[in-house]
């Protein structure tokens, strides 16, 4: 190729380059290389919380929202308030539970669980598939296993809180998991014991058993409930009789846990009680002894369990004695002010919906029982982050389908249940 095709060749590139120049300029393009693509940002990933909204909301402190709505996120709830007043996170996933109730999950505050972890574990599902978000074991605890449960719970299962071995007076032929004493120091030293496995409360018993053993003395339990206090440990006292009720209240027990049951109480007791508000009795009242409706349990355990509760729901005149001293106690103190929890003290797991009926029969209204069973309950058992539907909670609640404050046996009317934020497998 010459030097003249040469040339001509590149001022003919150059003529090219210089239109295509122009014609970039001309559509509002610089005549420079094209930028590379900025690459699209991804999309904010979706929201983890979920709003209900529609529900009828029992707090668990005494108040009631209607038609509300709340948002639970990393199982708790994060805002809790009336239609309207609540705004959900973008993204939020929305349930709609119009024309349901909507309750705390129930806590018991008096139980005696299985000793053994295997038999523990499976009492502590139970009753989160009735509804009971966490429970307070009385005495008898001596196995460390068993405090280990309660550090590291199985899953879906409720929150097992413990008094340790607890303390009485040597019981020969009965359980020997309590700590024995006899003397000052030897109940200060069982206290120190427990303290330092790190139970949630103390209990002792006072209870001469009608008659057969030598019972708990105000000067030992007085040093109990001293020593306690030393540790900042509350005490829970098994109780039988006014008298003792009395003492106990003077030398300043905490919980009473159970209420005076040889006699109905007097002037002098709720005298003693209103001088003392922040004491807590759970009155775990005994059976009626009039046959009740348990059709509501068929579904929710074995044909041959319901069976067996079914045989022993009769006509009993003795329970029905039995059960009228402690109602009426119960609705006096109620009537008093004095605060009440809600406790079945034995292992029956869906124990506490009986419990919460013959609370009302005994006099107070659902609405009250139902504070008991929640709020009250978490201070008991001592979960703070339990108890009532508000934010910062643990997002512990039953969707039911029908107002237990109309009627307690509506606790039973479960439709869901969510402990932390979770549906509760129901079957048994």
């Amino acid at each position: 190729m010459n030097r003249v095709t040469t040339s001509y060749r590149a001022a003919a590139e150059a003529s090219v380059l210089m239109a295509l120049s122009l014609l970039l300029v001309a559509c509002g393009q610089p005549a420079t290389e094209p930028e590379p693509m900025q690459e699209t940002a991804p999309p904010p990933p979706a929201s983890t919380a979920t709003a209900y909204t529609g529900a009828r909301v029992i707090v668990g402190n005494g108040n009631v929202i209607e038609n509300a709505t709340f948002v639970v996120d990393n199982g708790e709830f994060t805002a809790v308030g009336a239609a309207g007043s609540v705004s959900a996170p973008a993204g939020a996933a929305e349930v709609d539970l119009s024309g349901m109730t909507v309750m705390p999950m129930i806590i018991d505050s008096h139980v005696h669980t299985t000793l053994s972890v295997e038999g523990l574990t499976q009492d502590m599902q139970r009753r989160a598939v009735m509804g009971v978000s966490a429970a307070l074991s009385m005495g008898r605890d001596a196995y460390d296993e068993l405090l280990a449960l309660r550090d590291n719970p199985p899953p879906m299962a409720a929150r097992f809180r413990t008094a340790g071995r607890g303390i009485s007076r040597p019981e020969p032929g009965r359980p020997t998991e309590p700590h024995w004493v006899d003397t000052t120091d030897e109940a200060r030293e069982a206290v120190r014991t427990e303290a330092a496995r790190r139970v949630d409360i103390i209990k002792v018993w006072v209870d001469d058993r009608d008659g057969q053993y030598p019972k708990i003395t105000p000067e030992l339990f007085a040093a109990i409930i001293d020593e306690a206090h030393l540790y900042g440990l509350r005490v829970a006292a098994h109780i039988f009789t006014l008298e003792d009720g009395k003492d106990l209240v003077a030398a300043g027990v905490d919980v009473l846990a159970h209420g005076v049951r040889d006699r109905d109480i007097d002037d002098e007791f709720v005298e003693a009680v209103r001088a003392h508000p922040e004491l807590i009795m759970i009155p775990n009242l005994p059976e009626r002894g009039v046959p009740t409706d348990l059709s509501w349990l068929e579904g929710l355990m074995p044909a041959d369990e319901l069976a067996a509760v079914q045989a022993g729901n009769v006509m009993d005149t003795d329970a029905q004695e039995a059960y009228g001293i402690q109602a009426r106690n119960l609705a006096r103190l109620d009537d008093a002010g004095m605060r009440i929890a809600m406790g079945t003290d034995g292992n029956v797991y869906w124990g506490a919906h009986i419990e919460m009926e013959d609370m009302v029969v005994a006099g107070m209204s659902p609405a009250d029982v139902l504070v008991s069973a929640t709020s009250v309950g978490a201070d008991v058992v001592g979960i703070e982050d339990a108890g009532t539907i508000e934010p910062g909670k643990y997002a512990d609640f039953i969707v039911l389908e029908a107002n237990p404050i109309e009627d307690i046996r509506n606790t039973r009317r479960i439709a869901d249940v969510y402990f932390g934020g979770q549906v509760v497998d129901r079957t048994l």
